[in-house]
């Protein structure tokens, strides 16, 4: 669904997707039964009979690709030697660790599973580092040493580390937006299974912002850099591929996207959950909320994301370092009543803006730490009409507009962040951020329409 305006009386369009297609495990192996799909205007979930969704009914619990894999696909591990790339993030609807789950269950033990290898994106392994050049470390119940894809910059498994696996299985979490560089680790995963004529599963797990809406800009081609990571390469694990800063896909649609348009001859298999809809939130979806990374606390924090993550590339602080990061942005400079009360003019949909004073402690963007600083709160009011890249854009003109002496933005950073560099010079030259935004509507309404192709779910 793409929402155009910020909600000026009549002006707002709604166009919600039909997207139809199930999900298979593999051609003829799997199919998956959809429900708890949202009721109209985003009330309570229904199932597929048009009954109320009820969570505590066990048999509509929404089930991550690691179960579905150990119930119904261990065929596809059976007897193999297999390297498993995931995090915090990878658990299944109890919590049990997928590293367990593959190396001691006794559906994996039945099966001859044998888990040989264990990779890690950003942040380390427990997700908890939030810096460069991270190095390996060992996982202690496993004793398997896992090796870190995050160097300089996102890495993909070592062609040396993998002359003993036979299959490659990915298990991260996703956050809906495309500069989480854990897609960058899907991507190059399955490049280095395509090198290596390894076969790569995806296990898949929910888009926590739903898959029913799609928002921002794409990212420009010329920005866009999908090519296999080297250590002196400048790839970045974030800017891959042209599609908008929310895009509304899961992990291994993302990847079935991948394969297709990057013309992978990967042998790719992506495991599919089980009971999720394209309209459930993740807290809909009652599955355990681990943070994705140190910074990502909340549901909220992953909302707003992508409005504040461009300000990663200026001398903004993001409420890094403060109990909601992504929630809030400041700077000592910043005249944040003023601020605040231009952006409410813009009559935002779903959000109101709040003048405040917080302060960063040890942030691992090295923003401010220590000092208090005038700051502004972004307040989620009815998250279903939330357009973060609206608000993102409407933050930059703002901050232009009454700080322009003050602020510094890195156009580089910033342009692969929101997309586009005709986007922030339009932006910080004074044009209507809702002109702006509008001005990138066709490229996404064309983005969804063939986007369908690669949906799993209903």
């Amino acid at each position: 669904m793409v929402t155009t305006n910020r909600g000026r009386p009549g002006a707002a369009t709604l166009r919600r997707l039909a997207g139809t297609g199930f999900a298979f495990a593999t051609a003829a192996v799997l199919t998956v039964a959809c429900a708890g799909n949202p009721g109209p205007g985003g009330g309570p979930a229904m199932d597929a009979d048009g009954r109320p969704y009820d969570p505590r009914n066990i048999d509509r619990k929404v089930r991550p690709g690691i179960t579905v894999l150990l119930d119904d696909s261990i065929k596809l591990v059976a007897g193999k030697r297999v390297a498993l790339v995931t995090n915090q993030t990878g658990v299944d609807e109890r919590g049990r660790r997928s590293v367990d789950l593959l190396f001691n269950d006794p559906r994996a033990q039945r099966a001859g599973v044998k888990l040989v290898k264990l990779f890690a994106p950003e942040h380390g392994a427990l997700g908890t580092l939030d810096v460069q050049g991270i190095g390996d470390e060992r996982d202690e119940k496993t004793g398997l040493v896992v090796h870190s894809l995050y160097k300089q910059h996102t890495m993909a498994p070592a062609d040396s580390l993998l002359q003993d696996v036979d299959v490659l299985v990915v298990d991260l979490q996703d956050i809906g937006t495309r500069t989480w560089t854990y897609v960058g680790v899907v991507l190059y995963t399955m490049q280095a299974g395509e090198r290596r004529g390894i076969p790569v599963l995806v296990l898949d797990r929910p888009n926590p912002l739903s898959g029913a809406f799609t928002e921002g800009v794409l990212l420009d081609s010329a920005l866009a850099n999908p090519a296999y990571p080297t250590p002196t390469g400048r790839t970045n694990g974030f800017a891959l591929y042209p599609v908008p800063l929310r895009h509304g896909l899961t992990m291994g649609e993302m990847a079935r996207l991948f394969q297709a348009q990057l013309k992978m001859s990967t042998r790719l298999t992506v495991i599919p959950m089980r009971n999720w809809r394209r309209g459930m939130w993740f807290d809909q979806t009652d599955l355990p909320w681990v943070r994705p990374s140190p910074n990502m606390p909340n549901l909220v924090s992953a909302l707003l994301y992508p409005a504040l993550v461009p300000f990663e590339a200026s001398n903004v602080s993001v409420g890094r370092g403060t109990n909601e990061p992504f929630q809030r942005f400041g700077a000592p400079w910043l005249r944040a009543d003023t601020v605040a009360r231009l952006l409410d003019d813009l009559g935002l949909t779903g959000v109101r803006f709040r003048a405040e004073r917080f302060t960063p402690e040890k942030p691992g963007d090295n923003k401010y730490s220590g000092r208090s600083i005038a700051g502004v709160r972004i307040e989620v009011q009815d998250r279903e009409r939330v357009q973060p890249a609206r608000i993102g854009a409407a933050i930059l003109w703002a901050l232009a507009r009454v700080h322009g002496d003050s602020l510094r933005v890195t156009p580089a950073g910033w342009d692969m962040r929101m997309g586009s560099s005709r986007m922030r010079e339009a932006l910080m030259g004074g044009a209507d951020p809702d002109a702006v935004l509008d001005r990138a509507l066709p490229d996404i309404l064309a983005f969804e329409k063939d986007a369908r192709r690669f949906h799993l779910y209903r």
